[in-house]
Formats: structure tokens, sequence, C-alpha cells
């Protein structure tokens, strides 16, 4: 296995998006993660989907010039999770999840991009956990078929307040979805006290990875608090024959006190780290 480092452009929010694709060449990473979110990343989804051609053309010389590729395309619909969720009760809300998807794979299509993830969904209180996830499935079922139809991976990122919060019910969700792949983040599980032994086994459903540190009760957490294994993370993606890459994905918000570290010095130790483990193919 050949460790392959991404770095989110969302990492850096104070630093204009064509400044953070200089420090990411700079750190030495060979990609990007594009963020689409709306209200806080650096490329408005309303202005990229807008008009996906001239912001690919926009994005794809800006890559091109600092020599990086694109890990990911990700995008979110909504300021909440609730907001345009795939699996909103609402018809309405997901005629425009679904708007959004199709405008969001053309864009990554444009860029040559390979991955693209979302959100998983939510548990809509007002109807029954069962009947939230079956809402769920359908709308990611159809979401796998029309990116495989044009060789892109679909993923989702299973987080806290998804509808799958937990390895157990992640590995359900994947069960009751053929083809569907994770963006894996073991912090969103890390953070509620799970051991990385219980996330482990999502490692072989995994097609995109972000890793920063946590530990139990800090999604976003310092080096010296960080409780997970990377380096045991890493012999496990090689185990599972893992081609992907490690986004290094340290972010800066309010939610969850997510703004409470060094991004730069903690991504500089999360890279070295990662770059130390002897992983001979």
């Amino acid at each position: 296995m050949t460790l392959k480092l991404a770095l989110s452009d969302y990492t850096f929010p104070k630093l204009e998006w064509e400044q953070t694709l200089r420090l990411a060449r700079d750190l030495g990473v060979e990609a990007v993660d594009i963020g689409l979110f709306a209200g806080r990343s650096h490329l408005r989804p309303e202005d990229v989907l807008g008009h996906p051609a001239q912001a690919a053309a926009r994005v794809t010389q800006a890559l091109r010039t600092h020599e990086l590729e694109i890990a990911d395309v990700f995008g979110q619909p909504g300021t909440v999770f609730e907001e345009k969720a795939l699996n909103h009760p609402a018809s309405g809300e997901r005629r425009k999840a679904t708007e959004f998807y199709w405008r969001l794979l053309e864009f990554a299509l444009r860029c040559n991009a390979k991955h693209v993830s979302l959100l998983p969904g939510v548990h809509f209180e007002q109807e029954s956990y069962e009947d939230s996830l079956k809402r769920c499935v359908d709308e990611l079922a159809w979401r796998v078929e029309a990116a495989a139809r044009v060789g892109v991976a679909f993923a989702v990122e299973m987080h806290l307040g998804s509808i799958a919060p937990t390895p157990s019910q992640a590995q359900r969700l994947l069960q009751m979805t053929p083809g569907l792949t994770l963006t894996l983040d073991y912090t969103h599980f890390t953070c509620q006290g799970i051991p990385d032994d219980e996330i482990e086994p999502l490692v072989r459903s995994t097609s995109h990875f972000h890793a920063r540190g946590a530990c139990k009760g800090k999604l976003q957490a310092p080096s010296k608090e960080n409780t997970i294994d990377y380096p045991r993370i890493l012999r496990a993606m090689k185990k599972a024959g893992y081609s992907g890459y490690v986004a290094l994905e340290y972010v800066w918000t309010e939610w969850m006190r997510c703004n409470e570290v060094d991004n730069l010095t903690e991504t500089v130790w999360l890279r070295d780290l990662l770059r130390s483990v002897r992983l001979e193919s």
C-alpha cells in the first residue's frame, strides 16, 4: 500500500481558497478534498453548481497550477443536517437534494474527479427510525448506480447526528445498500467513547478516509489528547487493500467546539505520524 495524502480545502477558512492550495502544495500532499458546504465553504454550492462548467474550469486550472489532484468532492446542501437531507419526508426537499446531487456529479465529472461524498441522511423524529432508514436506502441506491455509470465512486460519511451514528448502524446501512462505500471518519465514533476495534471493520467498506485527532468527548482534539491509533488504521487499510486517499481533515467551526486546536500544527503532526508508519507493499 502506498500512502496518498490529501488536505481538505476547508481546514483553513481564514485563508483565501487559492492560499489553501498553496499551503497544500507546501505541505507536500498529493491532492485536496473540495468542500461544497452551504453557508460555510470557500467554494459555495450556489456559485459552483449554478455554473458547473465555469467553476470546473477555474478549479481545474488552479489545481494544475499547484500540481494537485482532487481526492474527493464533498457536498452538503443544507446549513443543518435536516435541510435538504436526501431522505427528507417532504418530497419538495428531496427534489432539492436530488438536484444538488446531479449538479455535484456534473461538477465532479467536469473536474475529472473520481470520488464524491454526501451525508447519509438523518432520523426525522416525526416518524419511526425504520421509515427514515428505508427512505435513506431508496435514495442512496440510485445515487450509487448513477455515480457508477460514469465511473465515480460514491460514498457517505456516517457522522454524529446522522441516520447511522454508530459502527453497527453504519454496517446495517451498508448491507442494505449494495455498492455504497464510506468516507470514513473515526472521530465521529471516537468522541462517543467507541474504541478503535469496533470501528475498524468499516475500513473494508471505505473508499475515502478523513483523519484528525479525537478522544472521548471531543470530536476534534490536539495530538496530546488523541486516542485514535492511526498506525493501526494504516495497517488495517493495507490488509483490506485500500487504495484511496487519507485526507487530513481538521476543521474550524463552533460546532462541537472544533475551533479549539491549532489546525496547522495538528495537520503537520498528523502528516508526519502517518508518513512514519512502515507500509511496505
